[in-house]
């Protein structure tokens, strides 16, 4: 962990400033202003929590009016970021294993509202039943996260293996009454879509998902293969810099284990808005909040996030948090804008997403778009 004349040290000895946070690949409509606001925001905020690099894409009716790399893919190597750097999307995982609940409601072959025993027997029943949609929700009672178990570093064969963590514990309130978020939840969800298809996760994920989408930049974040392009991960603030733990996502594939670049994110997010994949219908499920049995709406489908912004526009969205990486994926349907944002820092810095957004929400449509 370096000290703060150590971080001075190194700002000095990489650049890292105006120079080294320069663009490192293709920026459409680069004199734009919005995107010029964006950009200077962004390096600012990099400079001053101390983040090595980020990503951005964004596209606008489904055409790519920015994209770009900032700062330091690996900061000892001296790698920039580009648009092909991989980064970690955490809980954004958890938007792309809707869109494989989606898949298997539409053709009949999973029912939400059925109790997760019929398609994951051997998981404990409970006091109450949960279903698939509660889970979804966040509404099903699974505990989340508690200890180190976010720094987990053993290896799970198998999705029903990493079940073992939280199967013998008891809910922690009756499904539906409450929204508590958890990502074991869809760590269950992942072995549900086993039951329902057949197939193991991550063999669906990539045959049924990403690759009918051309997202080949989208994988299991796999810490014993070679993996083209994947960032190192760095946690701590400007004046406590230090290489993340090593961890093991085998554990939570479905709930925030997969790698992306900001391009694929996007082209994902835009082929939900277009229907490439799923049925209008079965989307608007994904991003329909849920309620609690009091009738209060949670904010939350199923997978997504649904809210408005400061102007009163529909946003969807999902921010990840893993180690040594943050993320975001916004959506807004009505304007034809996705945008994905994307670090090798646990720094919350990237919250700046959300207003970033909605700066290209409010702006006209660049002519690269039109």
């Amino acid at each position: 962990m370096a000290s703060g004349a150590g971080w001075a040290a190194l700002l000095a000895a990489v650049s890292f400033g105006s120079g080294a946070l320069a663009a490192q690949g293709p920026a459409a409509a680069a004199g734009d202003s919005t995107i010029a606001a964006a950009r200077a925001r962004i390096v600012d905020s990099m400079a001053k929590a101390g983040v090595p690099g980020v990503s951005i894409t964004v596209l606008r009716d489904g055409r790519r009016v920015w994209s770009e790399g900032l700062g330091f893919a690996d900061l000892e190597q001296r790698v920039r970021v580009t648009p092909l750097t991989r980064f970690r999307i955490g809980s954004v995982s958890k938007s792309l294993t809707a869109a494989a609940l989606g898949l298997l409601v539409q053709a009949g072959r999973l029912d939400l509202d059925a109790p997760v025993q019929r398609y994951v027997p051997g998981f404990p029943v409970k006091r109450w039943p949960v279903t698939a949609r509660q889970l979804g929700g966040h509404t099903a009672g699974i505990r989340h996260y508690r200890g180190d178990e976010f720094l987990s570093m053993r290896r799970y064969a198998t999705v029903e293996d990493g079940l073992a963590i939280f199967r013998g514990d008891p809910l922690e309130f009756e499904p539906g009454t409450r929204y508590l978020y958890s990502s074991y939840g869809w760590n269950l969800l992942s072995a549900v879509i086993e039951g329902a298809s057949g197939e193991p996760y991550l063999d669906f994920m990539r045959t049924k998902v990403l690759l009918p989408l051309g997202l080949r930049q989208i994988v299991p974040d796999q810490p014993d293969s070679i993996i083209a392009f994947r960032a190192r991960w760095y946690t701590g603030a400007r004046d406590s810099l230090a290489n993340a733990p090593y961890v093991d996502q085998s554990y939570k594939w479905a709930g925030g284990g997969f790698l992306s670049t900001t391009e694929d994110l996007a082209a994902f997010g835009q082929a939900m808005l277009a229907g490439t994949l799923l049925e209008p219908g079965t989307f608007a499920l994904l991003t329909t909040s849920q309620r609690t049995r009091d009738g209060k709406e949670t904010g939350y489908g199923i997978g997504w996030a649904v809210s408005r912004d400061s102007a009163g526009r529909r946003r969807i969205s999902h921010s990840g948090g893993s180690t040594g990486g943050t993320a975001y994926l916004i959506l807004y349907p009505d304007e034809g804008l996705v945008l994905a944002m994307l670090a090798n820092s646990d720094r919350p810095f990237i919250g700046i997403a959300r207003s970033i957004a909605e700066s290209f929400a409010a702006a006209p449509v660049p002519a690269a778009a039109r």
